[in-house]
């Protein structure tokens, strides 16, 4: 467990650690010592040969209501606010980094820079309860930093809408929109998740990691850099023992066993 009381970590033993914010006073707000301990975890991971999965979850009402509005109303000046946003932003690009799959478990509403963590993940699986926003501009504020991570998960139509409108929309609006994976009742939440685990975890590491990295790095130029990129990759990742070994297993109708990491 880390030594944040507003960040609670769980290590399964499987090479899955679990981050659950735990301010279900406030609806998980990212207040700056929440983000602090994010970061500081995101960035003890990013080194561990081990892991193999992480699982971004809360509890009570709220996965994450966004930015804490009463820290940021005490402190009215350009450079901290600057400050703050970059700092969220660093957590959010942390999360790209990490050379595993990350799984947004949401539980509950999920706002703003709530929002924007749950589009962040690889990948989520929410409770059919759960509801989500980017409602800043309701308040006069247009959720910027949300809108690079929902306009690359969602088409630019509906993003904006939601943007500029501050509406809500349901979960199973949300996984038709492609910002979830998967919605499930409250009650199977944490099995539902465990599936996708499941399925990771039968992986091999290097794959993944170097399939994620590729994933995002080409999203960002044109076709034939990305296609160039791309043919790379694979090729560095065929080089690879367990890709050897599957490509042999299908050939010898077998399931392959894997190189020990």
């Amino acid at each position: 467990m880390t030594a944040s009381s507003l960040l609670l970590r769980q290590d399964d033993g499987r090479g899955v650690t679990t981050l659950t914010l735990h301010r279900p006073e406030a609806f998980n707000a990212l207040s700056e010592d929440l983000l602090a301990a994010l970061q500081q975890e995101l960035d003890a991971l990013a080194t561990d040969e081990q892991l193999r999965a992480v699982v971004i979850a809360s509890g009570g009402k709220a996965f994450c209501a966004g930015h804490d509005l009463k820290e940021m109303r005490a402190q009215p000046s350009l450079a901290y606010y600057q400050q703050l946003f970059a700092q969220c932003s660093r957590v959010m690009m942390a999360l790209q980094a990490l050379p595993v799959p990350v799984i947004a478990q949401v539980q509950g509403l999920a706002t703003a820079a709530g929002c924007q963590l749950v589009a962040q993940c690889d990948l989520a699986v929410a409770a059919d309860s759960a509801r989500f926003a980017v409602s800043g501009v309701n308040l006069g504020l247009f959720c910027a930093t949300p809108s690079v991570a929902l306009t690359r998960n969602l088409s630019r139509k509906k993003a904006f809408e939601m943007l500029a409108t501050g509406e809500f929309i349901s979960a199973q609006e949300a996984m038709a929109q492609g910002l979830v994976n998967r919605v499930v009742p409250l009650g199977e939440l944490q099995s539902a998740t465990e599936v996708l685990l499941t399925s990771i975890l039968a992986k091999p590491r290097l794959a993944l990691a170097l399939g994620k990295q590729l994933f995002y790095r080409q999203l960002e130029v044109g076709m034939q850099a990305a296609y160039d990129d791309a043919a790379h990759t694979m090729a560095c990742n065929m080089m690879d023992a367990s890709a050897l070994e599957g490509v042999q297993a299908f050939i010898d109708k077998r399931s392959p066993a894997w190189p020990r990491a």
